[in-house]
């Protein structure tokens, strides 16, 4: 799974790297979790790309109220095309979920040592995300959106046995056009990248719970 993660990056080179118009609103922070509102990535019909912010939990367009995007904070790639929660975003409302790196927890005897895994390269990554668009009986829309995950790769196993799918820059655009709808050639872009491309250390504990700090000290290594 995938509960939490870190975005802190330039603006204007995340914006021109990840190839987007429209206004930035981009606030660094260490400790992203889910129900807040996160950036996503989306592509219009002349295949323009643009960032928006999106709550983190999907809610169904089916959906009677907005508590299951509680429950939807991962979507699992075995049964993405088929789980009803996922399937209609999975045909055709995909997006990328920018991050800077991931935090994931190995239990060690009775306690759970958060980890922070990031791209060697300094890149920020992009997950495989779904989105969609909750119309309530009263109130706004709620545009919401989760990250697909997959089996980890040999860096993550030691430390969990799932990871977010992290696509590469050649497939952002067959996994963001709406136009591509065959869940053959979707579901071949979800898989466990590429170990030697990661980085991981341990991180402090304090992680462990939520919303207590959210600053860079979150992010860096411990040496006990």
């Amino acid at each position: 799974m995938c509960g939490r993660f870190a975005l802190n990056e330039n603006p204007q080179k995340f914006a021109e790297y990840f190839n987007f118009s429209g206004d930035l609103d981009l606030s660094p922070s260490w400790n992203i979790a889910p129900s807040t509102r996160i950036c996503s990535i989306t592509v219009d019909e002349k295949g323009e790309r643009h960032l928006h912010r999106m709550r983190w939990g999907l809610i169904p367009s089916w959906a009677k109220d907005s508590t299951i995007g509680n429950k939807l904070v991962n979507a699992r790639g075995e049964t993405v095309a088929e789980k009803p929660s996922f399937r209609n975003a999975f045909k055709s409302r995909r997006c990328l979920i920018p991050a800077s790196g991931f935090y994931e927890w190995k239990a060690e005897k009775r306690i759970k040592q958060p980890w922070y895994i990031s791209l060697k390269s300094g890149d920020p990554m992009a997950f495989a995300g779904l989105w969609e668009s909750w119309h309530p009986k009263e109130g706004e829309t709620v545009e919401s959106c989760c990250i697909t995950t997959t089996d980890a790769n040999a860096l993550m196993q030691p430390i969990h046995d799932r990871m977010p799918v992290i696509l590469s820059p050649d497939q952002w655009d067959s996994w963001l056009s709406p136009q591509e709808r065959l869940a053959d050639k979707l579901l071949a872009m979800i898989h466990p990248c590429e170990p030697e491309i990661l980085q991981a250390w341990p991180v402090t504990r304090e992680l462990n719970r939520v919303g207590v700090r959210d600053d860079a000290g979150l992010a860096e290594p411990i040496t006990n």
